[in-house]
C-alpha cells in the first residue's frame, strides 16, 4: 500500500533527518504553521460561501458552518 505525504508530513519528515541546522528547522516549522493558519483560514471563509442545500451536503447545518467560520485561524 503506497501513503501519500501532504506537503506538511513531507516537511517535518525532512526535520528528523541528522545535521539539519537549527535556523532551518526553526523556518521549516514556522512555514508549515503559517501554512496551516492560510489553509484553515480559507478553509473557514469558503464556509461561509457555502448554500444551506451545499452545506446540508457536507453534514452541516448554517449555525454549526457560522460558528465555525467565525473561529480565528490560530485555533484547529
Amino acid at each position: 500500500m503506497t501513503q501519500t505525504l501532504t506537503p506538511h508530513t513531507k516537511a517535518l519528515a525532512t526535520l528528523s533527518q541528522p545535521g539539519i541546522p537549527v535556523a532551518a528547522l526553526i523556518a521549516v516549522k514556522f512555514a508549515v504553521c503559517v501554512t496551516s493558519w492560510a489553509t484553515r483560514h480559507r478553509t473557514r471563509q469558503a464556509l461561509r460561501q457555502l448554500e444551506p442545500w451545499q452545506l446540508r451536503d457536507v453534514g452541516l447545518t448554517p449555525a454549526e458552518a457560522d460558528h465555525e467560520a467565525s473561529r480565528v485561524f490560530w485555533k484547529a
